[in-house]
C-alpha cells in the first residue's frame, strides 16, 4: 500500500501538480519582496504544503528505506540530506524553501528514470523461437508430441521448412540448415548423416531424421536464453553521483549548519546553509545531459536506452563486430563469373545457370537468378528440374542437361574436377565466397561465386575508430577464410571465427579480463548473449533481429555503421558536460554557503539561488542537444 502511494506521488502528473502549487507560493513571495501583499494571501493555506506532501513523502520514504536496507555508509544518501533541509525549513516556517528542494529532487528523479527504462520484450521473443512440438518416430509411426516430452535418444523427423526442436544428430537424409539463429552464418549449411544440428534452427530443404542428443535445459537454444537472463541480472542500475558523494555531503552540511548556528546564534542562517547545500543541481547534472544526448542521437537515427551506455561508451577501448548483417549487408550477390569452357562467355554461362536455378528455393539459386534479371539477361525455360537437398540441382535447358551445385555433387554425376577448375575454386574459397559449379553431361563449364557484400562505410569507420585509439576485433560464426577476407577489407586485424554464441561470450569475457572496456556490435539472435555481456552494446536496428535490438544498450535505426564513431564522440562530450555541470553546481553551492554565513541569503532567497543553479545546469545540457558532431 505504501509503495503504491509512493509510486503515485512520484509520477509525472503529481510532480507537475506539485510544481504548479510551488509556483502559486512563489508569486506572493516575490510580491512580498517587492513590497506588495503578504505571502499566502491567494489561498486559505500555504500552497507550498501541497508540494511538500507530494514531493516530500516519496523522498522521505526513500531516505528511510536506504537507512534500513542499505549496508554501511550507503545508508547516508542525498535523499537524507534533502529531508533534513526540508524539515529544518518547515521548522522555521519557510515552506517555500522546503517545497523547492524536494520539487527539484522529484524532477531529477523523473529525468533519470526516463533515461534508464529498458525494453524487456527480447527475452520473450527468444523463448518463442523454441518449437512447442516435435514429430517423433516410434515403431515406424509418426506422432506429434510436446517438445518437453522429447527424451534423449528419441528419433525425430524434420520436414522442409520446420524448426528443429532439440539438438541432435542426423541419422537419415540430407538437408540445408539455416542456423543463423545460433551462429549468424549468412548461408544455410549443408548437413548429412552423422552431422549435428541445433534446436531452434530451420531445415530448409529435404526431410531428415535426427536422434535427440540434448533436450530440455541442456539444449543450445535454452542455453542461449539462460545466458541472456544471467547477463541481464549482472547489469547494475545506474548509481546517482549525488549518492556517491552523500557520505561526505551530509556530515559536511550538518557540521557547517551547526557551526553557523553556534557562531551566529541565528537558526535561520543554519537552515539557509542546509537549503543551499542540497545537491539538487548535482542530481540534475547527469540526467539532463543524458536526456539531451539521447535526443540528439535520436535525430541521427541512434536510439540510446540508458545513461550508463553513454557514459560507458566514452570509456570503451575495444569494439567487437559481428560480421553478417553488421560489417556486411547480410545479402548474397554474384561476385565472380568464371568460364572454364573457352567457347562460352560470362553472359551465356549466367543465362544457362539462371535458367536451371529458376525453380530453386535455395538462397544461392535465387541470387543467381536475381543477378540475371538485374543484368536484363533473358531466363530461358527449364524442364525436368530436380533438386538433391544440400548438394545441387539438375535441369534441361533447350535440350541440354545442366548441373549446378557443389564439387561433390558434380563428382556424383561422374563429372571430374580438373586442375583448371580446382585452381580458381580454391582462390574463391580463400576469399570466403560460396561457389556454384555449372556443368553439362561431360565437363564443368564454369563457376559462379557468390558473396556477402561489405558495407561501403566499414573501412572508413574502422579507420576513424583507430584514430580515436579504439581497437577492433571481428567475432563471427562464419568460417575463418570468410572472416579473414572481410576483416582484411575492413582493416580489422584481430579475428575470431567459427564461434557459437557461448564462445562469443567467452571471447568478450577474456577481453574484459585483459582490462579492456568492450563494446559489442551485432544484429542477430545469436549475438544477444554477447551483447548483454559486453560493457556496452549496439544492435543494427533495421537489419537486426528484435531480440538483438532489445538486448542491446544502443540501436542503430539505419544501416550506416559510420554512426559508431559519432556515438563515441557524443558519449565523450556527454561525460565532459556532466563533469562541467557538477563543477559549476558545486561552485554555486559554495558561493551560496558563504553568502548564507554572511547573512546575505535567507532560506527563501537561498532556495531561489539554489533553483537558479539547477536551471543553469539544465541550460548547459540543452547546448549539448544542438551541438554539431562530424
Amino acid at each position: 500500500m505504501i509503495k503504491r502511494v509512493n509510486d503515485f506521488l512520484s509520477g509525472l502528473p503529481m510532480t507537475i501538480a506539485a510544481g504548479v502549487f510551488l509556483l502559486m507560493d512563489l508569486i506572493p513571495h516575490l510580491m512580498e519582496e517587492l513590497g506588495g501583499r503578504p505571502a499566502g494571501s491567494f489561498l486559505p493555506f500555504d500552497p507550498a504544503w501541497i508540494t511538500v506532501i507530494i514531493c516530500g513523502l516519496p523522498l522521505l520514504y526513500l531516505a528511510v528505506w536506504r537507512i534500513i536496507h542499505n549496508p554501511g555508509i550507503s545508508k547516508i544518501s542525498s535523499a537524507l540530506l534533502i529531508c533534513i533541509a526540508m524539515f529544518a525549513a518547515i521548522a522555521i516556517g519557510d515552506l517555500f524553501a522546503a517545497g523547492e528542494v524536494v520539487f527539484i529532487m522529484a524532477v531529477g528523479a523523473l529525468l533519470e528514470d526516463a533515461t534508464v527504462n529498458r525494453a524487456q520484450k527480447g527475452l520473450k521473443k527468444l523463448i518463442s523461437l523454441a518449437p512447442s512440438k516435435g514429430r517423433r518416430i516410434r515403431d515406424g509411426k509418426e506422432e506429434m508430441i510436446p517438445a518437453e516430452e522429447i527424451q534423449k535418444g528419441d528419433i525425430l523427423r524434420i520436414l522442409p521448412g520446420e524448426t528443429i526442436p532439440v539438438d541432435g544428430t542426423i541419422t537419415d537424409g540430407e538437408t540445408s540448415v539455416d542456423q543463423s539463429v545460433m551462429t549468424g552464418e549468412s548461408l544455410p549449411v549443408d548437413k548429412g548423416v552423422g552431422e549435428r544440428v541445433f534446436g531452434g534452427t530451420v531445415s530448409c530443404f529435404g526431410a531428415v531424421d535426427i536422434r535427440a542428443d540434448k533436450v530440455g535445459e541442456d539444449g543450445s537454444l535454452q542455453k542461449l536464453i539462460r545466458m541472456v537472463q544471467e547477463a541481464e541480472n549482472r547489469q547494475a542500475p545506474m548509481q546517482r553521483i549525488a549518492d556517491r558523494c552523500a557520505s561526505y555531503l551530509v556530515p559536511a552540511a550538518l557540521l557547517i549548519a551547526v557551526g553557523a548556528y553556534i557562531g551566529t546564534g541565528n537558526i535561520i542562517t543554519a537552515v539557509t546553509v542546509l537549503v543551499v547545500f542540497c545537491p539538487c543541481a548535482l542530481v540534475l547534472a547527469t540526467p539532463t545531459a543524458v536526456m539531451a544526448a539521447i535526443g540528439q542521437a535520436a535525430r541521427h537515427g541512434v536510439i540510446i536506452k540508458s545513461g550508463e551506455a553513454l557514459e560507458m561508451m566514452g570509456k570503451v577501448d575495444m569494439i567487437a563486430f559481428d560480421k553478417t548483417g553488421t560489417l556486411t549487408q547480410g545479402c548474397l550477390k554474384v561476385s565472380d563469373i568464371i568460364c572454364t569452357d573457352s567457347s562460352m562467355g560470362e553472359e551465356e554461362l549466367l543465362s544457362l545457370a539462371a535458367a536451371a536455378e529458376a525453380r530453386s528455393e535455395h538462397p544461392l539459386g535465387k541470387a543467381i537468378t536475381a543477378c540475371a534479371r538485374e543484368r536484363n539477361i533473358p531466363i530461358r525455360e527449364a524442364l525436368g528440374f530436380k533438386m538433391t537437398a544440400g548438394r545441387g540441382i539438375c535441369a534441361r535447358v533447350e535440350g541440354q542437361r545442366l548441373f549446378c551445385g557443389s564439387e561433390k555433387f558434380l563428382e556424383q554425376q561422374g563429372i571430374s574436377i580438373t586442375p583448371s577448375v580446382q585452381e580458381p575454386l580454391e582462390r574463391l574459397r580463400a576469399q570466403g565466397k560460396a561457389a556454384v559449379l555449372a556443368a553439362d553431361d561431360k565437363r564443368c563449364i564454369g563457376i559462379i561465386a557468390l558473396s556477402d557484400v561489405l558495407r561501403p562505410e566499414a573501412g572508413t569507420m574502422v579507420s576513424r575508430l583507430r584514430r580515436m585509439n579504439t581497437q577492433t576485433v571481428l567475432l563471427t560464426g562464419d568460417n575463418e577464410k570468410a572472416a579473414e577476407y572481410f576483416a582484411g577489407q575492413a582493416g580489422i586485424s584481430k579475428i575470431r571465427a567459427g564461434l557459437l554464441p557461448e564462445e562469443k561470450v567467452k571471447c568478450i569475457e577474456e577481453l574484459q579480463k585483459e582490462k579492456h572496456r568492450v563494446c559489442m556490435i551485432g544484429d542477430g539472435v545469436n549475438d544477444a548473449p554477447a551483447l548483454k555481456t559486453a560493457d556496452v552494446s549496439v544492435a543494427m536496428g533495421i537489419m537486426g533481429s528484435d531480440i538483438a535490438v532489445d538486448a542491446a544498450d544502443v540501436a542503430l535505426m539505419t544501416e550506416d555503421i559510420s554512426k559508431i564513431p559519432y556515438l563515441k564522440r557524443l558519449s565523450n562530450a556527454t561525460v565532459a558536460t556532466i563533469k562541467a555541470s557538477i563543477t559549476l553546481s558545486m561552485c554555486i553551492n559554495f558561493a551560496a554557503i558563504v553568502l548564507s554565513l554572511a547573512g546575505v541569503l535567507n532560506p527563501t532567497t537561498g532556495a531561489l539561488v539554489h533553483n537558479a543553479g539547477s536551471c543553469l545546469v539544465v541550460m548547459i545540457a540543452a547546448f549539448l542537444y544542438d551541438r554539431k558532431f562530424e
